[in-house]
C-alpha cells in the first residue's frame, strides 16, 4: 500500500508505503498473496489491507503530517479482485469507534475473509460458461471489452455463487478492491466506477450500466449486491466523521471515486487522446487512449478514468524483455552495445525478413515457437545474427501496432508514444519503435504511477491540495 500528497502545482509533498509481507506478517503472505495447493487459486486476507490502511495512517500521523489541509482524497486498488461484505457490515462501517483502528471493528464484516485477486486463474469452467449464455466470446467482448478470463470478476462471483451458495446468500454488497477501499474512507459502501467496473465482464462499456445477460449468468440478485456504477470521476461525498475524529480530517475533505489501477496509471502518465504508453519489461504492456474502440478477442477497452466519453485499452505481451535477452544472449554474446551495433547494421524493414519470437506461450495472439519468414514469404529455419536481431524487435513492435489498430487505434499526427521498462534505456531499439508508429518516442518514469494518477484524478474533481492511497 502505498500513499502520496501532492499539493495544488502537483508537487509531491509526502509519499510513503507499507509493506504487506514485512510489515504485517501475521498475515503470513507472500508478494501480499495466498497461493492455494491448486496453484490457480490466488487470494489476499481482506482484514491486511484494512490493517495496512491503519498502519499508513498512523505513520503520516506520527511524522506530524497535517491531514487537516487534505481537500480531497482518491486512490486505485488493482484490478478485478473483489470484496464480500457480509449482511449488516453498512452500520458497523458507519458507526466505526475512532477509538479503535478500523481493523478491530470490521473484522467479522466479511463473508469471504480471503478475496480473489487478478492472479487467480481458476475460473476456466465458470468463463467458458458465460460465454455460452451470452452467444460467444466476441459477442462478450463487444459488449463488455473482453472475452472472458479467468480473473475478471464476474467468473469469480459465479465460482463464488456455485460452490458457497450460502456465503453468497450471506453478501449484502460485492466491492472491487477500489471501491472497497473508497468505502472506508466514505464510511459507507462505495459504487464501483465506469473504468475500474470495465474489468469485471459484467459491464456494458457503451451503455455504462451492467449488462442484465452477463449478470444473470453469474449469479441470482448480483445487480443489488453491485449497487450502481458511477463516472470515474465522481465527487462520492464527505469523508466519514471516523477519519477527522482518528486524524484530523476536515469534515469537508471530498473522497472522489477510486479506480483500477491500471486506469489509474493512464492518469498518471497523463496520455492524451491518440497517446500510447508502452512498458518494455518482462511483459510488454500497452496502454492506449481510444476515440472509437473496436474489441477483439484479445486486449481490453475500459471506460476511460479521466474522459468518460472515451475509452482506454490494454494489451499485454508475454514474451518482452526475457526474449531480447536470450535473443541477445544467442546473437549479440550477452552485449547489449554489440545488440544495439547489430541493429543499427541493419536497414528498416530488414529486407523483408521479418520474424515471430515466443519462446513461452503468448497470450496476443495465442502462439507459441519461433517463426522465421524471408522476404518471399518463405518460412526459413534461421537468419544471419544482425537480421535475427532486427526481425525480433520490428516483429515485436509491428505485433503491438497491428493489435492496436485492430482494437481501434489511430496514430494521430500529435500521437506521443511514452516508454518506460528496461529497454525504454536502450535509444536503438526506441529508434525501431518510433520507425514502426512513425511517432516520436520519449522515456517516462512511471513509479508510483498508479498512486500519482490518482492525486491527479483528486486535483481534476476537485481542483485543489490533494492525497491518494493505493
Amino acid at each position: 500500500m502505498k500513499v502520496i500528497a501532492i499539493d495544488e502545482q502537483l508537487r509531491v509533498i509526502y509519499e510513503d508505503n507499507v509493506h504487506f509481507d514485512k510489515d504485517l506478517p501475521e498475515f503470513k503472505t507472500q508478494g501480499g498473496v495466498y497461493i492455494h495447493s491448486d496453484r490457480l487459486t490466488v487470494t489476499s486476507p481482506v482484514l491486511m489491507w484494512v490493517k495496512a490502511l491503519d498502519m499508513i495512517l498512523e505513520k503520516m500521523k506520527s511524522s506530524g503530517f497535517n491531514f487537516s489541509q487534505i481537500r480531497a482524497l482518491s486512490g486505485a486498488g488493482q484490478q478485478h479482485g473483489s470484496v464480500y461484505w457480509k449482511k449488516g457490515s453498512s452500520q458497523i462501517l458507519k458507526n466505526a469507534s475512532s477509538e479503535l483502528p478500523l481493523h478491530q471493528s470490521l473484522k467479522g464484516c466479511f463473508s469471504v475473509s480471503d478475496s480473489p485477486i487478478w492472479m487467480d486463474s481458476s475460473t476456466t469452467s465458470q468463463c467458458r460458461e458465460l460465454e455460452k449464455a451470452v452467444g460467444g466470446a466476441q459477442h462478450l467482448a463487444s459488449v463488455t471489452g473482453s472475452r472472458a478470463y479467468e480473473r475478471f470478476t464476474g467468473n469469480q462471483i459465479a465460482k463464488i455463487y456455485s460452490q458457497n451458495p450460502e456465503v453468497y446468500q450471506q453478501t449484502e454488497r460485492i466491492s472491487l478492491v477500489s471501491s472497497f477501499a473508497a468505502s472506508l474512507f466514505l464510511g459507507t459502501y462505495a459504487p464501483i466506477d465506469y473504468s475500474d467496473g470495465s474489468g469485471m465482464n459484467l459491464l456494458q462499456i457503451w451503455e455504462k450500466t451492467w449488462s442484465k445477460s452477463c449478470l444473470d449468468a453469474c449469479a441470482p440478485g448480483l445487480e443489488e449486491r453491485l449497487g450502481c456504477p458511477v463516472p470515474s470521476h465522481s465527487v462520492l461525498g464527505p469523508i466519514s466523521p471516523y477519519y477527522s475524529q482518528r486524524y484530523g480530517f476536515s469534515p469537508d475533505c471530498k473522497v472522489v471515486a477510486f479506480t483500477g489501477d491500471n486506469p489509474a496509471s493512464l492518469a498518471g502518465m497523463r496520455l492524451q487522446e491518440g497517446d500510447i504508453a508502452i512498458s518494455l519489461g518482462t511483459s510488454d504492456t500497452l496502454f492506449l487512449w481510444i476515440q472509437e474502440p473496436t474489441p477483439a478477442l484479445e486486449g481490453h477497452i475500459l471506460c476511460n478514468p479521466v474522459d468518460s466519453q472515451t475509452y482506454m485499452a490494454l494489451l499485454c505481451f508475454k514474451n518482452g524483455s526475457l526474449m531480447r535477452e536470450r535473443i541477445r544472449d544467442d546473437c549479440a554474446s550477452g552485449s547489449w552495445d554489440e545488440f544495439s551495433k547489430a541493429l543499427s547494421s541493419t536497414a528498416a524493414g530488414n529486407s523483408g525478413n521479418l520474424g515471430f519470437y515466443f519462446d513461452v506461450m503468448e497470450i496476443t495472439p495465442e502462439a507459441v515457437g519461433i517463426h522465421r519468414f524471408n522476404r518471399d514469404n518463405q518460412k526459413v529455419s534461421r537468419f544471419p545474427k544482425e537480421v535475427e536481431i532486427r526481425a525480433l524487435i520490428e516483429g515485436q513492435f509491428m505485433a503491438k501496432r497491428i493489435h492496436a489498430e485492430k482494437l481501434g487505434y489511430k496514430v494521430l499526427p500529435r500521437t506521443r508514444i511514452l516508454a518506460t521498462g528496461g529497454a525504454s534505456h536502450n535509444k536503438k531499439i526506441l529508434q525501431v519503435l518510433s520507425d514502426v508508429f512513425n511517432a516520436p518516442v520519449f522515456t517516462i518514469d512511471t513509479a508510483n504511477s498508479a498512486c500519482l494518477g490518482s492525486a491527479y484524478r483528486a486535483i481534476h474533481a476537485s481542483k485543489d491540495c490533494m492525497i491518494s492511497c493505493i
